[in-house]
């Protein structure tokens, strides 16, 4: 599935499911190694577990962040 972002650097999300588990996450553009990083991180993790740390985390004063529109494009394929 593609996530478009709204409101951060990163234009979009590619992710990959198998059934509940993360298989794979891929940002493009934003800064690469933090968001290399978090692909990293939530390879193999649950759907819910990825969720429930990442939704609400903000980048700066904007009102959201490249690992809450993660979260809400978790949310978006249940």
């Amino acid at each position: 599935m593609i996530y478009y972002t709204n409101g951060v650097c990163s234009k979009e999300i590619y992710i990959e499911l198998e059934r509940d588990t993360i298989k794979e996450v891929e940002f493009k553009a934003g800064c690469p190694g933090n968001l290399i990083g978090i692909s990293q991180l939530v390879k193999g993790m649950k759907v819910q577990e990825a969720i429930k740390r990442l939704k609400g985390i903000k980048c700066g004063t904007k009102n959201t962040s490249c690992p809450d529109q993660l979260a809400l494009a978790l949310e978006s394929m249940k």
